[in-house]
């Protein structure tokens, strides 16, 4: 099949994050065993009961008996070198997110201009079509080390599948290329992505009596005010590698009081802050405690509850790494870094060299009207076919 074609069976299988990915990993899985790959799944059960499967298809080596044993075991195991030790690791997510009902092309693959528009054509099923296509294409007798393809789940809520296989412990991989939409440029380093709901509890009150009650608005205010000090603090903490060079912060959503005339109960507000490589996100929780433990003194009846949520770290990999050199080499683009959340430092608790590259570019995922230039796909293949010959 054609990278083209593969894609566009890819774009028909409906496989947003809400619903399982069970279909998109069936076919897969017979893809990879039809390639001559050994494929295992890997499946759990999310937050809503929901079946959802990442997929590890090996190539040149077999699935050590480590993976399905008690963790306490799996650790000793670890510690014995008995998981599958792979050269290169190829990952694509299978997960979407949500797309418009109006947008009637949304699962069918449709092209104009030299571009193929469909939901997840960029983001990432463009790239999982080219590793397929890249393995079909090149002749693996000669491979001496050995390869995986690895398709995970849930990446556009919260990298939970690629977090649920680093846990598993399925394989070692000593390089990786994490698939996004780069526009083939090879990223090596990205922020990391931490997010926390903050609830301020006041106590509700006539509007003309204020001094009945206490603003949980008010207290909120102040607080975002000291996160604000907080951001401009970080500031000085720099990675000159990203623009902007620091770890940013910002409050999305708001959301308080019941009535224009009712001193506001409750206020609730959400934090994100991405966070640079070598920077700990714990760094954040710890000045934003240091704030509200100042708020507390300045008002004892001061309330909040801080519900740290997501705490993902970047990633960062040397600029003279073998992989990030042979893919600056085969694309032609010299290696940057991103600011978006991967499943990159997943890979690094596997033990892998990471890089994150693909085709499309990220500014055009998630909207109606999603595309990956022909051009940019079809390249990718053959990117990652030289990577798999020249490193396996």
């Amino acid at each position: 099949m054609s990278v083209t074609e593969t894609l566009a069976d890819l774009v028909a299988i409906d496989s947003v994050s809400s619903r399982s990915n069970s279909e998109i990993i069936s076919y897969l899985a017979r893809r990879c065993e039809a390639l001559g790959l050994q494929p295992r799944q890997f499946p759990y059960t999310d937050l809503n009961g929901i079946e959802k499967i990442n997929l590890v298809a090996l190539s040149g080596t077999d699935f050590s008996e480590a993976s399905s044993i008690s963790h306490p075991q799996r650790e000793a195991a670890n510690k014995m070198s008995a998981l599958p030790a792979v050269e290169l690791t190829l990952v694509g997510h299978t997960d979407t997110v949500p797309y418009d009902p109006n947008w009637g092309e949304a699962l069918q693959l449709t092209e104009r201009d030299g571009k193929l528009f469909g939901r997840g054509a960029c983001d990432t099923k463009a790239f999982i079509a080219a590793a397929l296509t890249a393995v079909e294409m090149i002749d693996r007798q000669p491979l001496s080390r050995p390869l995986a393809l690895v398709f995970t789940a849930d990446e556009e809520i919260g990298l939970i599948g690629a977090k649920r296989l680093a846990e598993a412990r399925a394989l070692r991989a000593r390089y990786a290329i994490v698939g996004e939409p780069t526009s083939l440029r090879p990223m090596r380093a990205g922020k990391g992505y931490c997010l926390a709901e903050i609830k301020i509890t006041g106590r509700e009150a006539h509007s003309a009596y204020p001094q009945l009650g206490r603003s949980a608005v008010f207290g909120a205010a102040r607080l975002i005010s000291a996160i604000e000090s907080i951001a401009k603090k970080l500031e000085d903490e720099q990675h000159a590698a990203f623009d902007p060079p620091y770890t940013t912060l910002n409050v999305g959503l708001l959301q308080g009081g019941s009535a224009k005339n009712v001193i506001a109960g409750e206020c609730r507000f959400t934090l994100e802050w991405r966070t640079i490589p070598g920077q700990v996100p714990e760094r954040l929780l710890e000045l934003l405690q240091a704030a509200i433990e100042e708020e507390k003194r300045r008002d004892p009846e001061f309330t909040c509850e801080v519900d740290a949520a997501r705490a993902d770290a970047g990633f960062e990999t040397s600029a003279g790494s073998e992989v990030i050199a042979l893919l600056e080499e085969l694309t032609g683009n010299s290696a940057g870094t991103v600011a978006f959340g991967t499943e990159a430092a997943q890979l690094t608790e596997l033990g892998a060299e990471v890089v994150v590259m693909g085709p499309g570019d990220i500014r055009v995922a998630h909207r109606t009207g999603e595309f990956v230039p022909i051009a940019e796909l079809e390249a990718c293949a053959g990117v990652l076919q030289q990577a798999i010959a020249r490193l396996c």
